[in-house]
């Protein structure tokens, strides 16, 4: 196993780089707890792959979250219904994973649930061509069946978690060392990111898997 310090930039290139090489559509999950910032590395990532001319449509999994009615029916901190109920799987699938495969309609809907207010958004598909690419952005993302044809996995250490995380998303901790044991990420990502520190991350090698759900 290889550990290399890098960047926030040559990590946005390295992770450019993987996508990069793939030709047709592409959907990529940028998967790490709040602290990491999946979505600026998924908005830097995107912003290198439209250089190159390859389409791109970030969708952050914080606008497919379930509705506060199921999301919430057992409290507002159950540890096991977040880790497994409040992601909109099944919306995923149907409005953007699905139809940006290879053989997919390419009809993507950016966002579907405003979490914050409660309702759906009310945001219009975009088509994305035949070299298109999903980046798809956000926790707790592998290990759950979504269809992705490569992963990021952004490792936050349960005592770097611990003492980042903000106060009142503290009580997520225990979710975060179940999906590390329980799905592990590790084995799915095809690039691993050591994040204890997200301004000197690390890019572990020789023990990543190859991309998948």
């Amino acid at each position: 196993m290889q550990v290399t310090p890098v960047t926030p930039d040559l990590l946005a290139d390295e992770v450019t780089g993987l996508v990069a090489a793939r030709p047709g559509r592409v959907r990529l999950a940028v998967d790490g707890p709040p602290p990491t910032h999946p979505r600026a590395l998924a908005d830097a990532v995107a912003t290198r792959l439209r250089v190159l001319g390859r389409p791109v449509v970030v969708v952050d999994a914080a606008d497919y979250l379930r509705p506060a009615s199921l999301r919430l029916e057992l409290g507002h901190t159950d540890v096991d219904m977040f880790l497994d109920g409040w992601l909109d799987v099944g919306g995923l699938r149907r409005e953007v994973l699905d139809p940006a495969a290879p053989g997919g309609s390419g009809r993507v809907l950016p966002r579907l649930w405003d979490a914050v207010a409660d309702r759906a958004h009310r945001d219009r598909y975009v088509e994305l061509p035949p070299d298109g690419v999903v980046v798809l952005a956000g926790a707790l993302l592998l290990g759950r069946g979504l269809p992705i044809d490569a992963a990021v996995h952004l490792r936050m250490s349960e005592k770097a978690l611990e003492r980042r995380l903000a106060d009142d998303e503290r009580w997520t901790l225990p979710a975060y060392a179940r999906y590390a044991a329980e799905n592990t990420p590790e084995k799915i990502a095809n690039l691993l990111v050591l994040a204890d520190h997200p301004d000197r991350p690390a890019i572990k090698r020789g023990d990543c898997g190859r991309g998948g759900s």
